[in-house]
Formats: structure tokens, sequence, C-alpha cells
């Protein structure tokens, strides 16, 4: 793909040199030429969602279309892949250490962990991307930090879990509320749904920070958040008190931790995707309690995409600095 290219260009070549990837091709193919690097595909007419019928054929091809909007999302983030192999109704594992078959040209980035260091996979071209999603790598879990600044984080996030009976709608009032309190500490968010059944809300930050300082910050706005709204919200992480309540997870700021990316699949029984959504559209949902306005599923991002480019691209760029944690711990 050309830097620089968008929708509708003939900017992806698969072995039969035509956009957009025609998946009645692509299915009958055994390699790939992405960016003049080419890759082995295997089982593309496999179905990993089997209630959607959606094949790792269509898996790629939507990892293809939105990879001009994603990539920059991705690049120089440690990256673990989420594996289904036989489908998302099948077991599935977690792979931190980027495989030792990767092509040559697929980067890592090499951050100790608490136990030992670990060579994590860099998706920070299509051809990597699409390489991944070929390994049934259905959902991309990326750091909050950039290689090789691994120990300072970018942003703080939020996300916003329903506990049974409570649902996205209870997300969306919880996150018009912290909204509300960001802004009066001189913060813009962002939010994006979470794919699964909650929401997730973003803080850009951009400029020289710690770990220690976002993960303290995250905690303590979600205790204020807690103390103001007992009814409705939780920030402790036990289980047993999320019961109806939305649970304000604080504790995904953490150096060993990762977040799924924006416009990535979840593993659900049909391909949703962690979508970036508006403020206004967060708050039409919540005013017509209606659920449906916050569930998308990849063939609905990418019109959005098309329609309203990336409007994740802030979260990018933005700079931002925290409250001084003592003040918030005392608000």
């Amino acid at each position: 793909m050309t830097g620089g290219e968008w929708w509708g260009k003939p900017n992806y070549f698969p072995a039969t040199r035509q956009w957009p990837s025609p998946l009645h091709q692509m299915r009958r193919v055994s390699e790939l030429t992405v960016d003049g690097k080419r890759l082995a595909v295997s089982n593309l007419d496999k179905v990993l969602y089997p209630e959607a019928g959606f094949t790792k054929a269509q898996i790629i091809d939507y990892y293809i279309k939105i990879s001009p909007a994603l990539l920059p999302h991705l690049k120089d983030r440690p990256l673990t892949l989420k594996r289904y192999p036989e489908g998302v109704d099948q077991e599935f594992f977690y792979e931190k250490q980027c495989p030792h078959f990767r092509p040559k040209w697929v980067n890592t980035a090499s951050v100790r962990g608490r136990e030992k260091t670990i060579n994590y996979c860099l998706a920070n071209d299509l051809p990597t991307l699409v390489w991944a999603a070929n390994l049934a790598d259905l959902e991309l879990h990326t750091s909050l930090a950039r290689y090789p600044k691994i120990q300072s984080p970018t942003m703080v996030v939020f996300d916003l879990d329903p506990g049974a009976p409570a649902t996205i709608i209870d997300c969306a009032h919880v996150a018009c509320w912290l909204k509300e309190e960001l802004e009066g500490l001189d913060l813009e968010s962002f939010p994006k749904t979470s794919g699964s059944k909650g929401l997730q809300l973003y803080v850009p930050l951009n400029t020289p920070t710690t770990y220690e300082r976002t993960k303290t910050f995250a905690q303590n706005l979600a205790q204020v958040m807690e103390r103001e709204h007992a009814d409705l919200v939780v920030s402790k992480m036990a289980k047993a008190l999320r019961t109806g309540k939305v649970f304000v997870d604080w504790s995904q700021n953490d150096e060993h931790k990762t977040t799924v990316c924006v416009y990535s699949l979840r593993a659900k029984q049909r391909p949703t995707v962690s979508t970036p959504v508006t403020w206004e559209e967060v708050r039409s949902a919540l005013r017509k309690k209606d659920r449906t306005k916050l569930v998308f599923e990849s063939k609905d991002v990418l019109r959005r995409v098309e329609k309203m480019g990336d409007v994740f691209e802030p979260v990018l760029k933005l700079k931002q600095r925290l409250k001084l944690v003592e003040e918030l711990a005392t608000a």
C-alpha cells in the first residue's frame, strides 16, 4: 500500500492485482503480495465466525480495508496476538512472544516483563497486519506506550464494564459523567465501543509521563466517580460488587497490560469491532436507550470510516497533561 492513499484506490495488490481485494478470487490463492512482500495464506474459506458465516478471507479483507485508519494506532505498540485458529466458539490463546516462524520483515520490540524479556510483534505495516490475520489473530491487543519509550504511556484509558443486568446504555451514562469530570480537569476524552459489552474512554496525553502517574490518576478518578454515583458505579476489582453496576476499570493503565486496539475485531458471535464513536452518538443512544446504536460490525465500520474518516485520530496527536494526582485525590 502506498502511503497517503485511501479508499477505492488501486493500492493493494493480491495475486490477482485488483482492488478491492475480491473475496471470490482471494479464496483461490495460497500467496498474497502486499506492498511488495509475499506471504503465504491458508484456509481462507474457513469460517471463524459460525453464526455470521464470516471466513478468514473476510477477516483479512476487513483488515486490509481498514488499515489506513488502523495502522497509525498500531504503530510501534507492542502487540499481543489473540488467536482463534478454530473460530470464535472454540479454544483461543494469547501469544505475547512474536512467533519464531515470523517473516524476517516483521519487526519486533524487546520488552522486559515481570519474569523475562519478551519480543513482541510490531504491526507497523500492512504486510505484518495481513500476516497476523492469517494466523487467525482476530483481536489486536496493544500496549498504551510506544516502543522504545515503553515506560511512558501516551494515554489514560478507562474501561467501562457493565455487570448484568447493567448494559452498554448504563456505560453511556457513566461515560458522560466521566467526560464532565475530565473536562473539569481540562482534559478532552474520546469514546469507543469495546466491541464487546461496554465502552472505553481514552484520554490522550502524548507528553512525558509514567504508568505510576497515569494509573494513580485513573484509580483516583474512578474512586471519585464511585463516591458521586454509588448507585451505578463501582471502582473496586471484586466481581461480586459489579452486579447491576458499571465497573470503571482503571487497572488497564499498567505497563504489563494491553487494551484492545481501536478498529480491532472482537471474537464474539458476530464480527463486531471496537469502534470509535462521537459524544453525540453516545448521548443519542442514552436518550433513546437503544444499545444497538453502539454496536458495529466490520461492514458498518468500513462505511463509517469512508464517510467520517478516523474520528479517533486526535488520540494520536492531542497533547495534554494530567492534573496533579495529589489534588485529584483530595477533590
